[in-house]
């Protein structure tokens, strides 16, 4: 696990202008963990990495109160895609974001599994394992882990239970390198009532019953725009959505995530106001 013994909170944070300036954004928003990109997340392929790049990157690091970094991979990676040209460039994409982390120094890089485009659900989760073997294969040693997300079910994505994704991993021949993000709003959209304490008990036990809380890595914090069991993905500002303030209440106050690093992925303006009202939001349900 990625344990730190204080609060660890934060948001994805842009690196617009240099891995430096994200440190910077981070901090003086009172971050304490945070989230990023490696590279431009819409596109396939970006300029290699420099030497300054690494540089820059673990010079902000050394110097800044914000750790662990996690990274999140681009959207456009289908680890299980039925079009051979869109695997291809998935597998590489993936490969390349997995080297940019590991040049960094990026605790763990988060990833949604994939959709199966209707191959069905076995061959998608299939299809994740055998890409996973192929980059472990093509990247022996790293220490990056790849943090297998949990999603809403929307359409024929996969994921959005704990079986599906245990089943990806037992199929992994390295799985230790492997680890899970838990999404708020995607549990609670894949039909999770964590808006209760018995409803909030009754997931995390799923959760370690069947992947293990010592497989949980990263939590990403959301409440949701749409109802329990939409199947739908819609980020909403802390308190705002369906799941509302009591059910973060539970997971702020749960001292078997204590040291997991929690990170907001809400909508943002340029000053990152709405982070500091959801971070705030969150440090206010803490119990003394």
């Amino acid at each position: 696990m990625l344990m730190q013994p204080s609060l660890l909170l934060g948001t994805h944070v842009s690196i617009a202008g240099g891995f430096d300036k994200a440190f910077r954004r981070a901090e003086q928003i009172g971050c304490s963990t945070m989230q990023i990109f490696v590279k431009n997340a819409s596109q396939w392929k970006a300029k290699p990495l420099t030497a300054l790049d690494v540089t820059s990157y673990k010079t902000a690091s050394a110097g800044a109160t914000v750790a662990p970094v996690i990274a999140h991979a681009a959207y456009l990676i289908n680890l299980c895609a039925v079009d051979p040209g869109v695997l291809e460039r998935s597998r590489d994409g993936y490969e390349d974001e997995l080297r940019r982390s590991e040049a960094l120094g990026v605790a763990g890089l988060v990833v949604h599994p994939g959709a199966h485009m209707g191959a069905g659900v076995n061959a998608g989760l299939h299809g994740i394992a055998e890409s996973l073997n192929v980059i472990h294969e093509r990247t022996p040693g790293f220490r990056t882990l790849t943090l297998l997300e949990t999603t809403a079910g929307q359409g024929t994505t996969l994921g959005s239970s704990f079986v599906q994704l245990r089943t990806i991993i037992d199929a992994v021949r390295q799985p230790d390198r492997i680890g899970i993000c838990l999404d708020t709003c995607h549990v609670f959209a894949a039909g999770a009532d964590i808006r209760t304490g018995e409803g909030w008990e009754a997931m995390l036990a799923e959760f370690d019953s069947i992947l293990g809380l010592d497989r949980l890595n990263v939590i990403h914090v959301n409440d949701s725009k749409k109802d329990l069991g939409s199947r739908v993905d819609r980020h909403e500002h802390i308190g705002l959505g369906r799941i509302g303030l009591e059910g973060f209440r539970f997971l702020m106050n749960d001292p078997r995530l204590a040291g997991i690093p929690k990170i907001l992925e809400t909508d943002k303006s340029d000053d990152m106001h709405e982070d500091v009202e959801n971070m705030a939001r969150l440090k206010e349900l803490i119990m003394p």
